[in-house]
């Protein structure tokens, strides 16, 4: 258990050449940086070795740093399905090692992360990491070379965003609620 937070996030940028990972602690609504970094895969020529690499480093952090929850970036369809199906796999690995130690995941499209965190879901990598930078006052020492860590870390404070929203209810009245809201869209 964890005493200095009340709670921790680790976000996960998936990758098979280079995997994001970021760490945010949560002291009430107030959201920290404890770690981000970067596996760095593609020196390794096997496909399978780098698949074990994540599983062992991602197990590693969760061993050490005991997250409440896993945020990860869910793979974009790109053309090249031989890519999408290794990103997917690294995904997977990222995500069983997460699972080993009953951690929630949850996923998020790209652009989701982005638009949560400058507002922008077509938001550059660079821009991510400015507002990452803004947001949770690091100082220039603390951004890293790689923007993969950026990434993950934008996919953390995204489901940290996400996880303050109130739940909406849907009980009695809510068509009443809806029209209400939206008289334009009833004919």
């Amino acid at each position: 258990m964890n005493t200095q937070w009340d709670k921790v996030i680790i976000g996960i940028d998936p990758g098979t050449n280079v995997m994001g990972y970021g760490l945010l602690g949560i002291k009430g609504k107030q959201p920290s940086l404890i770690v981000m970094g970067v596996i760095k895969l593609n020196r390794m020529e096997d496909h399978y070795m780098r698949l074990h690499r994540i599983y062992e480093r991602v197990k590693t952090l969760v061993d050490q740093y005991l997250p409440d929850e896993m945020a990860i970036e869910a793979p974009f369809y790109g053309k090249n399905v031989q890519s999408m199906l290794k990103l997917g796999r690294a995904q997977g690995v990222a995500m069983a090692a997460a699972l080993s130690h009953e951690v929630p995941i949850t996923e998020y499209e790209p652009r989701k992360i982005k638009m949560a965190i400058t507002g922008n879901g077509a938001a550059s990598k660079e821009q991510v990491a400015v507002m990452l930078q803004r947001t949770l006052q690091l100082c220039d020492e603390q951004m890293p070379d790689l923007l993969d860590a950026t990434d993950a870390l934008a996919a953390a404070l995204c489901h940290f965003y996400e996880s303050q929203k109130p739940i909406q209810s849907h009980g009695n009245g809510s068509w009443k609620a809806f029209i209400a809201q939206h008289p334009d869209r009833v004919r």
